[in-house]
This record gives structure tokens, sequence and C-alpha cells, in this order.
């Protein structure tokens, strides 16, 4: 359980950096970038497979590079949920979802190097 915390807050904590460094995305507050994670990962949990299995022949085609749009896609319906997240175009979103991918698999890294014990 502590895991998904700590998981949760890296998310949170990656979606605060993308606002800050993208002009497009904006977070409104921490609570926002809080609750933002927390459906962010529910919707890619949930409707990510469902839209990847639609789109595979897409997905093969383009030799995996349409994960990104998918990525993007789920990235625009948090934002447009008005939970604290905003995305100003489709442009944005696929430039923060793919900042967003980059920045928190940093960040868990980060965590993961942080919680092994030193030899």
């Amino acid at each position: 359980m502590l895991n998904f915390f700590i998981r949760l807050l890296v998310i949170a904590a990656a979606l605060l950096l993308v606002a800050y460094f993208l002009p497009g995305v904006h977070v409104a507050s921490y609570t926002g970038a809080i609750v933002s994670a927390l459906i962010l990962g529910i919707v890619n949990a949930v409707l990510r497979p469902i839209l990847f299995l639609v789109t595979l022949p897409l997905i093969i085609i383009t030799l995996g590079l349409f994960t990104f749009i998918i990525n993007a896609i789920t990235f625009y319906l948090v934002a447009h949920l008005g939970l604290g997240l905003t995305v100003d175009n489709f442009g944005s979103a696929i430039i923060g979802a793919l900042v967003l991918s980059i920045v928190s698999f940093l960040l868990s890294s980060l965590v993961k190097a942080a919680d092994k014990p030193a030899k």
C-alpha cells in the first residue's frame, strides 16, 4: 500500500514538473496534481488496454509509435475532466504525455534507487 502512495506522489510530482516546464499544460494546485495523478492511473489501467487493442493494427504499422498517441489521448481525457489538470490543445497533450512518461520514469528510478539497501 505504501508503494501505491509513493507511486502516486511520484506521478503528481511529475505532473507538477511538466506543468512548470510546458506552457500548454497547467495544474491548479498540489491537490489537483494528486487527484489528476490518481485519475490518470485509473484511466491508464482501464481505458489504455482497450485503446491498445482497438488500435493494434496502427501500432503494428507504426512500429509502436502510435502508443504515444494513446498516451496523449489518456492525458487529454484526464485534463478535460476538470480535476485540476488542464491542457490547451492536443499538441500540448502529446508533448505533455511524453515528458510525463520520461519524468515519472526518472523519478521512479530515483525512488527505487533510494529504496535499495547499500552494500
